[in-house]
C-alpha cells in the first residue's frame, strides 16, 4: 500500500508540475506578445526601433512582469490538473483505492513549496538583472526617455563642501549610480539659490557627480557649456542606491542591506521590508494557492457543477489578489506592518482552502 501511495504521489506531483509550468510558459508568451505589440505601437515613428530590438527589449522586461502573476499560475495550474484528473475518472479510481484528498494535494503542495523557493532565490535575481538590463537597452534604442516614466522623475537632496543641491533625473540606471536627463538646483550654505545645471547624464564617482554635456545657468552670470562638469557630493554609492533603487529590482539577498541602510539614514524602509517579506512568503503563497485550487476542483466531474467550481476558484483568487493589493498599499503608507501585509493573504488563502477541504473530506 505504501508503494502504491508513493507511486500515486509521484504521478499526481508530476501532473501538477507539468501543468503549472505549461500555464506559466503560456502566460509568459502571452505577456511578451502583448508587450511587444504595445512597444511596436509606441515606436511606430522611431526609425531606430526595429522589430528585433523591440522583441529583445520585451524579452528583458517580461520576467519581472510574469513574476507578479506567478501565484495565479499556480492556482490555474492546480485547478486544471485536478479537473483533468477528475474528467478521466482518475480521482474516482484513487478514491476507491482509499486515497484521501490530503494525499491528492500533498505532492502538489510540496512541489509548490520547492517552486516558490526556486522563484525566490533563482528566478527573482535573474528577473531583476534582466529588468536592469532592459533599462540600459531601452536607452540605446529609444533615447533618454523611458516609456511610462513620470514627469517628476527621481529626486534626491544632497550636501557638499560647496553647499546644497537638489537633483532631479528623468531616469535612473545601475540602481542610481547613473542618471539620465539631469536637472540640478544648487544653493549655498545659507540656502540662497546659486545656479541651475542641466546635463545629459550624471555618473557617480568618488566624492562627485560627473556630468556630461552640462549647461550651467548661474544666477548672476551668463550660461556656460561644459563637456564634463564635476559636482561635489557627500553621497556614497550605498546611499545613492538606497534613494534610487526600487524594491522590485532588488534581490532577496540585497534587500536586508538596503533595509539596514534606510533605517540608519532615518528613511522609511516600508517598501523594502514589504518586498522582502513578499519574497520570503512566496513559497507558502504558492502552497496556499494549491489548497485553494483543490478546494474548488476535487469534486468529481460526473457530479456536475464544474463551471461553478471553476468560477468560484477564479473568483477566490481574484479576491485574494485584491486583498494583497490593499494590504500592500496600507503597508507602504505605514498603516500596516510589512510582515502582516505580506503574510495575511497567505494565511487567509491557505486557511480557506484547508477548511473547505476539511469539510469536504471529513464532513
Amino acid at each position: 500500500m505504501l508503494r502504491v501511495s508513493l507511486t500515486l504521489g509521484r504521478y499526481f506531483g508530476m501532473r501538477f508540475l507539468v501543468t503549472v509550468l505549461s500555464v506559466f510558459c503560456g502566460v509568459i508568451f502571452l505577456v511578451a506578445l502583448l508587450d511587444s505589440v504595445e512597444l511596436l505601437r509606441r515606436t511606430s515613428n522611431n526609425e531606430n526601433a526595429t522589430a528585433l530590438a523591440v522583441f529583445k527589449l520585451s524579452f528583458f522586461r517580461v520576467p519581472i512582469i510574469a513574476e507578479r502573476i506567478m501565484p495565479f499560475c499556480a492556482l490555474i495550474g492546480a485547478m486544471s490538473c485536478y479537473l483533468g484528473l477528475s474528467r478521466r475518472n482518475e480521482l474516482v479510481v484513487a478514491r476507491a483505492a482509499g486515497v484521501s484528498a490530503w494525499q491528492f494535494t500533498a505532492p502538489a503542495i510540496l512541489i509548490a513549496l520547492v517552486l516558490g523557493v526556486l522563484a525566490t532565490v533563482v528566478y527573482n535575481p535573474v528577473a531583476a538583472a534582466l529588468q536592469e538590463r532592459s533599462k540600459r537597452f531601452e536607452i540605446e534604442i529609444f533615447g533618454q526617455r523611458e516609456f511610462g516614466q513620470q514627469e517628476s522623475g527621481f529626486w534626491v537632496r544632497q550636501k557638499s563642501p560647496d553647499g546644497q543641491s537638489i537633483i532631479n533625473a528623468e531616469k535612473s540606471r545601475q540602481q542610481g549610480l547613473r542618471l539620465d536627463r539631469v536637472t540640478i538646483f544648487t544653493f549655498d550654505h545659507d540656502g540662497r539659490y546659486q545656479a541651475r545645471i542641466e546635463a545629459r547624464t550624471a555618473n557617480l564617482r568618488d566624492g562627485a557627480w560627473q556630468l556630461s554635456d552640462a549647461r550651467v545657468y548661474p544666477s548672476n552670470a551668463p550660461p556656460s557649456v561644459h563637456e564634463i562638469y564635476d559636482l561635489k557630493t557627500n553621497l556614497s554609492r550605498e546611499q545613492v542606491r538606497e534613494n534610487f533603487a526600487t524594491p522590485e529590482t532588488l534581490t532577496v539577498w540585497e534587500l536586508p542591506e538596503y533595509i539596514r541602510l534606510a533605517e540608519n539614514a532615518g528613511v522609511s524602509a516600508a517598501s523594502y521590508k514589504l518586498q522582502y517579506q513578499k519574497l520570503l512568503s512566496r513559497p507558502f503563497l504558492l502552497a496556499s494557492m494549491v489548497l485553494l485550487a483543490a478546494a474548488f476542483s476535487l469534486r468529481f466531474a460526473r457530479m456536475g457543477g464544474v463551471q461553478k467550481m471553476v468560477l468560484g476558484g477564479v473568483l477566490s483568487g481574484f479576491l485574494l489578489y485584491v486583498l494583497s493589493k490593499i494590504t500592500e498599499d496600507m503597508s507602504k503608507t505605514e498603516l500596516l506592518s510589512p510582515l502582516t501585509a505580506a503574510w495575511a493573504p497567505v494565511l487567509i488563502g491557505g486557511l480557506t482552502g484547508f477548511l473547505v477541504l476539511l469539510y469536504q473530506e471529513d464532513g
